[in-house]
């Protein structure tokens, strides 16, 4: 489709650029990278699970290719975590793909106390179905989380950890993983000395359960020394967290990538109600309300909550500005001129709902609102979006 040129012309352009200047900067693989890959490599045959911690948004592109090495690795379990950032229509596919690939897959958000539960469960039921398939005589069993930078892994491992306290005595005693905003730095879990000048990992284990017992072996994130993908480096620059740090490449370009994305989506349909324009809101309420007295109390109620929350009232003029300025443009998105006129068109006319104060210089207002721009996107506030697609050949497996 034209739409997905176009969208895959702007991606591979940033990630190119991300590449260049990775390359001028020493890029992102660092001695701690070096020191955690030999670690895990090591350790990895010696687990009796491994669980890969994915970012549901980009589910292909968070792979952690040191596993690749290992081929004969029994099942693993694959954990889509920021389920709840993620495109929901999407996720059933995903979870298919990965069973289709000899994993057990499971989503979880890392900030939802009830998801984080459920995977604790989840795990342990896996743990009692591996002693009793493989006759497991030990008394021990060690989980090994993996995954790349900033995916969470340290996250849940603390609350799996807080979870799977099993006696008030071990409280103290267990350490947690620190998590660190520099990928590949988590400590404690997995902290690195230095002798003659070679880093070496010293690992320590959280315990998750009992009967058997069941400890989680937390590890720093891990990319690639090279990333030949462009469109994969955009994506991970996009998702944020530190994968790839955003100090490679502009916050406009970022901020231009993401607005490809919401441009070609239907998401900014969902935005009617925030329109500044009278017209397209009176409109929408026509069109929308059945019930108009009920409905317009609600709006009432729900304005009156907007008011008393100031966050929550710019964020929905950023949402009704992107919908106006979508709906006011007359080019064809489909040509790449087009869609960078309409990204330049919202880029200013979002100056406004950002409260973006006057007099700093186009270079300032532009980097100003791309940073407050992709705060919304990371965070959940302009919709979810899954940048990985499905393979084709598993759309509709058999």
């Amino acid at each position: 489709m034209a739409t997905a040129s176009t969208a895959s012309r702007i991606t591979r352009k940033i990630g190119i650029a991300v590449k260049k200047a990775a390359s001028r900067n020493k890029g992102w693989y660092d001695l701690h990278m070096v020191a955690a890959s030999g670690a895990i490599a090591q350790r990895l045959p010696l687990v009796d699970l491994v669980a890969e911690i994915r970012d549901a948004r980009i589910p292909l592109s968070s792979e952690n290719e040191l596993l690749r090495d290992f081929p004969a690795l029994s099942k693993r379990i694959v954990v889509m975590n920021k389920i709840d950032l993620a495109d929901q229509t999407q996720v059933k596919g995903w979870m298919r793909y990965f069973e289709q690939q000899n994993c057990i897959p499971y989503g979880v958000n890392s900030h939802n106390k009830d998801s984080v539960k459920g995977l604790l469960n989840f795990i342990q039921a896996q743990v009692r179905g591996l002693c009793k398939a493989n006759h497991h005589a030990s008394e021990t069993i060690t989980i090994m989380l993996v995954g790349i930078p900033n995916v969470g892994k340290s996250a849940l491992a603390n609350s799996l950890h807080q979870m799977g306290r099993i006696s008030a005595a071990e409280k103290g005693r267990l350490k947690h993983a620190t998590v660190s905003p520099q990928p590949g730095e988590t400590k404690d879990i997995s902290s690195f000395k230095q002798y003659n000048g070679v880093f070496h990992a010293q690992h320590l284990h959280l315990q998750i359960g009992s009967h058997p017992n069941i400890y989680l072996l937390d590890t720093p994130g891990i990319l690639p020394r090279m990333i030949h993908d462009a469109e994969l480096c955009s994506k991970l620059v996009l998702t944020g967290g530190g994968a790839i740090r955003d100090g490679l490449i502009e916050q406009k370009e970022l901020a231009r990538y993401f607005l490809t994305i919401l441009n070609l989506s239907d998401q900014y349909k969902k935005w009617a109600k925030f329109s500044t324009n009278e017209d397209r809101l009176l409109s929408f309420i026509e069109h929308k309300v059945e019930d108009s007295i009920s409905s317009k109390l609600e709006m009432r109620q729900k304005k009156q909550h907007m008011m008393d929350h100031t966050q929550d009232l710019i964020v929905n003029e950023v949402r009704g500005t992107i919908f106006d300025t979508i709906s006011c443009f007359d080019g064809n998105i489909e040509l790449e001129e087009d869609m960078i006129k309409l990204i330049e068109a919202e880029l200013v006319a979002l100056r406004e709902a950002f409260r973006v104060p006057q007099g700093l210089g186009e270079y300032v207002y532009n980097r100003v609102v791309s940073v407050k721009l992709l705060d919304l996107y990371r965070t959940g506030r302009l919709g979810h979006y899954t940048l990985d697609t499905l393979p084709q050949t598993l759309h509709h497996p058999l």
